[in-house]
């Protein structure tokens, strides 16, 4: 059993030669987002043979571009979804209480300008705190104007009435994912990143393991497995089309990508520890100001998509409406010229049957579990916050389908993650620079890594580099500056600058080439905003 003082190693080389030796396994799981990474989780503390394989890194797609929220679903409530929004809430709590060190509570207000809307929404959210029970983070309040401007310092004052404060989470959403993944692999799952699946393997059209191939080497692997879950976001699929094709039968696509756009602007446009939730903007989306990591959050759009890309880009009309809707509520409005970082996150809605409609607010925001024709297990839809319910119930499906042998319950609800503090005490906040406090007890071994007291950047140091290329799975500049720090998502310039020495700190530790040139791509796309 790994110790929080020696943590587990992610060497590649080993890695590899597990994967080569497998064989046979009870579950493989297709892609490393927060609903793959929770399946393989809980799956393996059910005492099941578990192999987990990501074609890129960990959560580079949706599961790192989330609005930071570990939330019941305030919208949802609004639109009537009280399951919904009861199990989130149920979630909300788990998270918090699994992962001190990676999410925290975080206040919201919602300021009126309309006499009616501090009643109104109080209200509801009234109903929200008791739907939450005794998981509750803190009741619902009414403010005055007074109050309301000092809890959210930067909102804009003329025609003010008052406001409703309440509760909900906040989390590091790519730093959650890296931390299941090490969580399952201390409990014995194997899991690779940067091995896509090329290929299911059927006989007598029944899908019983899957293709791989290392993108580092070339060298491919093939495992057997009694169940093959996939679960790979938006892109779900194009393993369902494969899956189709190998068995002859037409596979209807069942999700409909709806994009979310996010713009990060400096601290003080947004100073204190509160975030600013607008329920209804002026098409009826929501709009959050949110103090992240030393910066602010600005979002977030929800824009039907088509294509796919790994890096979609903002829409110019995406851009201009958050930032016009930030300007009613702000007391200094921001401008394209403040903006940090942008970066867009694609979410998997579930479509309705033969829906031809396109709109994205009528589509399922909730999960769903789907067995083919081969016995394939499709998983898509949900969010971060229902990670681990979205496990259980993919795992009581397969049982359901004879997927799987029956297994024990599940054991996550009460399981703290790698760094967690067994008496629940984590970082206070998670509205400024973290450093060493997301590592929780892990802290005191990644100070003793050579560089731990040279500062790279506020709340990163040469010493965090090497964690992550040793024990937390990191190949790339992009994986360290994306996804183990975040600084890409904070402010892209200053990443961009800070590349080159990351670059050489990961050469030294793995002697390949790092990428950086294509970060230093990347970055320049997310500090550029749409004409």
């Amino acid at each position: 059993m790994t110790t929080p003082n020696s943590p587990q190693a992610t060497d590649r080389a080993q890695l590899l030669s597990a994967l080569a030796g497998l064989g046979q396994v009870d579950l493989a799981i297709i892609g490393g987002g927060a609903t793959g990474l929770g399946v393989a989780l809980d799956a393996t503390l059910r005492g099941l043979s578990v192999v987990l394989l990501e074609a890129c890194d960990f959560a580079k797609g949706t599961s790192s571009r989330a609005t930071k929220l570990v939330h019941g679903g305030v919208r949802y409530l609004a639109q009537g979804d009280i399951g919904l929004v009861r199990e989130a809430l149920h979630e909300r709590y788990t998270l918090l209480h699994n992962a001190p060190h990676l999410a925290r509570p975080l206040p919201f207000v919602m300021p009126g300008y309309k006499c009616w809307e501090t009643p109104f929404y109080g209200v509801g959210l009234k109903i929200y705190d008791a739907l939450a029970g005794s998981a509750g983070l803190g009741a619902t309040e009414f403010l005055s104007a007074a109050s309301t401007q000092r809890c959210i310092p930067g909102v804009r004052e003329q025609g003010l009435k008052g406001g409703v404060k309440y509760w909900d989470g906040q989390f590091d959403d790519a730093r959650l994912a890296v931390t299941l993944a090490r969580t399952a692999a201390s409990s014995g799952a194997l899991l690779v990143n940067y091995c896509p699946v090329t290929e299911l393997q059927h006989e007598g059209g029944k899908v019983v393991g899957i293709r791989c191939h290392d993108a580092e080497t070339g060298q491919s692997f093939q495992i057997r497995a009694g169940c093959v879950v996939n679960a790979t976001g938006v892109w779900v699929d194009e393993i369902r089309a494969k899956d189709g094709q190998a068995i002859g039968r037409k596979v209807q696509p069942m999700v409909a990508p709806s994009q979310g756009v996010h713009l990060v602007v400096d601290r003080d446009f947004l100073p204190g520890d509160h975030a600013m939730l607008v329920p209804r903007t002026q098409d009826g989306r929501v709009l959050f100001a949110v103090p992240w990591l030393g910066k602010v959050v600005l979002g977030t759009t929800d824009t039907p998509r088509h294509d796919l890309s790994r890096e979609p880009n903002p829409y110019p009309q995406e851009v201009a409406f958050i930032l016009g809707e930030a300007a009613k509520y702000l007391r200094r409005a921001p401008t394209r010229e403040d903006v940090r970082s942008i970066w867009v996150g694609l979410r998997p809605l579930v479509r309705p049957p033969e829906d031809e409609e396109g709109a994205t607010k009528k589509i399922s925001r909730e999960h769903t579990v789907l067995v083919g024709a081969s016995g394939l297990v499709t998983v898509t839809g949900g969010k971060w916050t229902t990670y681990r319910a979205m496990a259980e119930d993919v795992l009581a499906k397969c049982m359901q389908d004879e997927l799987l042998p029956a297994i024990r319950a599940s054991r996550t609800s009460d399981y703290p993650l790698v760094g967690a503090p067994r008496d629940g005490s984590g970082r206070k906040s998670l509205t400024g620079n973290p450093g060493l406090e997301a590592y929780g007890t892990e802290g005191s071994f990644l100070q003793m890594l050579p560089g731990a007291d040279i500062e790279l950047a506020p709340g990163l140091t040469e010493a965090m580099v090497r964690f992550a290329v040793r024990h937390e799975y990191a190949r790339t500049v992009e994986d360290v500056l994306a996804r183990r720090s975040r600084m890409l998502f904070l402010d892209a310039r200053q990443a961009a600058a800070l590349a080159p020495r990351v670059a050489d700190i990961i050469r030294s530790e793995l002697g390949r080439d790092p990428g950086l040139e294509a970060f230093l791509d990347l970055a320049a796309q997310y500090h550029t905003l749409p004409a």
